[in-house]
């Protein structure tokens, strides 16, 4: 016999309790999209990296690795905890406006510069994302910022002092040949720093002694013609100027310097310590990079471009390189090579 199943109401007390666990369901279905969101990856840091050398991030100049080890150090590291985009002008100053313009497309964070073309190029394209300058030779002569200590807008960074120090090197050089008289210039005039540097050089050579022949390249092709075409003048010695075509043609340049018999000075160590040339007389620039990467950091944590001063060398190297003096038939005076942070020998 079958019987009729009874259905019993549940009581006032049940019905509540139901009603509260369809309430708690709800809110834990709604609050879902919230903690998936929370647990979404923080957003990656991008920096855009402008440089007029030739290359890849891969195949990159040596002489930005103090940069780039300081960056690692502080905990960034390419497609882990920050994106390079490293843009390579390619040795043509032409080309830094058009890859400017990338760095915004890639919505980059912040923007490292190695040149003054390439920093006037990044500070025409963009007013608010912060640009640190790598060192630069001078960044109010050329029009970048007019205060070093509070520099205004969205720049900050490094520099070499390079106008400073070029009438340095100069002296440096006629104290290692005293009896020089005249000096070639070797100068990448399109660079708005070098006209600074050759005018203080223009300055300081009558109370030295000496003459002053300018020489002009526009590419590395030049430089054999260059050379040439300065001989016939009979100079005593090289001083080159300080812009990023020089270092990217370095041993092209000291060859061509010891081809031709003149002692030179340069703006690099790298030139002395890497290409073999005679002497350098820097900023001591890896510790400048290593103080460009510490600024990307605390732009990246938030501080302002504007409340960071540019940073100014501490302290410069002098580098003389005796087997290269030996090979020039020249003798480094006692009193001058004492006063070398570094002697190769």
């Amino acid at each position: 016999m079958m019987r009729r199943r009874e259905f019993i109401a549940p009581s006032p007390r049940k019905r509540r309790h139901a009603t509260l666990i369809k309430l708690f369901t709800i809110v834990a279905v709604l609050s879902t999209p919230i903690a998936v969101e929370a647990q979404q990856p923080k957003k990656i840091p991008r920096l855009c990296f402008l440089t007029f050398d030739p290359g890849t991030f891969q195949s990159r100049s040596a002489r930005f690795e103090p940069f780039f080890n300081r960056l690692n150090e502080l905990g960034y590291v390419d497609g882990q905890t920050i994106t390079i985009d490293y843009l390579s002008a390619e040795g043509r100053n032409d080309r830094f406006a058009e890859i400017a313009t990338e760095c915004l497309r890639f919505k980059a964070d912040v923007i490292a510069v190695t040149t003054t073309p390439g920093a006037l190029a990044a500070k025409q394209t963009t007013q608010t994302v912060p640009i640190v300058m790598l060192p630069l030779g001078d960044p109010v002569g050329v029009g970048l910022v007019s205060n070093i200590a509070r520099p205004e807008g969205n720049i900050t960074g490094t520099t070499a002092m390079t106008s400073e120090l070029s009438p340095k090197r100069l002296e440096l050089l006629k104290d290692a040949a005293p009896s020089m008289s005249r000096v070639l210039v070797l100068s990448y005039l399109v660079d708005p720093i070098a006209p600074l540097q050759v005018k203080t050089l223009e300055a300081a050579a009558p109370s030295l002694g000496v003459k002053l022949q300018i020489q002009e390249i526009r590419s590395g092709d030049d430089l054999p013609a260059a050379f040439d075409a300065a001989a016939r003048q009979s100079p005593e010695g090289l001083l080159v100027t300080a812009e990023s075509i020089f270092s990217v043609n370095r041993k092209r340049v000291t060859e061509l310097a010891a081809r031709y018999k003149l002692p030179a000075i340069y703006p690099w160590s790298v030139m002395v310590t890497d290409a073999g040339g005679l002497m350098a007389y820097d900023a001591n620039e890896p510790d400048l990079h290593r103080h460009a990467a510490n600024y990307v950091d605390r732009i990246l944590k938030g501080a302002k471009p504007s409340d960071l001063p540019i940073h100014q060398p501490t302290n410069v190297q002098f580098v003389i390189n005796l087997k290269t003096a030996k090979a020039l038939g020249l003798t480094i005076p006692p009193e001058l090579l004492v006063r070398a942070d570094t002697v190769i020998e």
